[in-house]
């Protein structure tokens, strides 16, 4: 199975200098970089190549740690940079055993740098490495690294800090992947598979129905919850779905209260329930009022 070098280039509106030192001062790289959680150069004399080691968070408390050597840098004639890496671990828990790539700042005439790197790597643990580094690892990396140089980008063009988007997306997609589940779970399990007593007396206290009428309207929620959760991964624009839950869930937990009353004592209970979710959804409302980072904005193929 062949498998293709990985590809990112992503326009930047900023001077040469910025952008070379974000990214070769291995202090600012490790903020924008998710690839690497510490770099550190080690000693060299002036004509040999720049040593460095690395660390990667891979999470549960495990680190994956390798080496890596500066191959070169190039300055051209129309002000274009390149820096060429060599690196790989020895460390058999690492999916990568060793691998090559570069970085080429191409400057244009609208005082733009073309930013991109290509970079390719030998997997570990055979053909079961291979297929593994193909549907699952690869593409997560070459995600990861577009997410990051679009980071980089906002950082360099905007001023907002590395650490502050990262806590926005990550916190944005927590709370996508939390309202997904929260109304599937509650569209599928009482309602549609189910079909809880509770839920069909809600309906037959709101509105009076005989019991088929009643569990038909609580079927009819339940698919309406979960399209609703689906959306949640499939509409992009999620400032939308966070505005309108800050409008359903105070209605949901009116109409709740004024069925039955006595749901006010119970544990767990309508009113404290979406009354979390509704503060939940301002959060992810407010976090989502500035852009955020996405590999989308990156070119992949070459």
């Amino acid at each position: 199975m062949k498998n293709n070098p990985i590809y990112v280039e992503i326009p930047i509106h900023t001077n040469m200098d910025a952008l070379w030192e974000a990214s070769q001062n291995p202090a600012l790289h490790t903020q924008w970089d998710l690839r690497f959680s510490s770099i550190t150069y080690l000693p060299k004399n002036e004509s040999e190549p720049q040593l460095f080691s690395y660390k990667t968070r891979i999470g549960v408390g495990i680190e994956v740690e390798g080496w890596g050597k500066s191959v070169g840098s190039f300055h051209g004639e129309d002000g274009s940079r390149t820096s060429s890496l060599h690196f790989g671990t020895d460390q058999t828990i690492s999916p990568i055993r060793e691998g090559r790539g570069y970085w080429k700042y191409q400057p244009k005439h609208d005082d733009t740098i073309t930013f991109l790197t290509q970079y390719d790597y030998t997997p570990r643990f055979g053909q079961i490495g291979n297929w593994v580094d193909h549907f699952i690892f690869r593409p997560l990396m070459g995600w990861g690294t577009a997410l990051s140089f679009d980071v980089l980008k906002k950082w360099l063009e905007k001023g907002e800090t590395p650490a502050s988007q990262y806590v926005r997306f990550f916190s944005h997609w927590i709370l996508t992947f939390f309202f997904f589940f929260i109304w599937m779970y509650h569209g599928l399990i009482p309602k549609l598979i189910y079909r809880h007593p509770d839920e069909i007396a809600m309906v037959q206290t709101s509105i009076p129905l005989s019991n088929t009428a009643a569990l038909w309207v609580v079927l009819i929620i339940g698919v309406g919850e979960a399209l609703f959760g689906l959306m949640w991964l499939c509409y992009r624009k999620k400032r939308h779905l966070f505005f309108l839950q800050m409008i359903l869930l105070p209605l949901l937990t009116l109409s709740a209260v004024l069925a039955d009353p006595r749901y006010l004592v119970d544990p767990f209970n309508p009113l404290t329930f979406n009354l979390a979710l509704f503060v939940l959804s301002m959060i992810g409302y407010f976090i989502s009022t500035t852009e955020l980072p996405t590999a989308t904005n990156c070119k992949r193929k070459k």
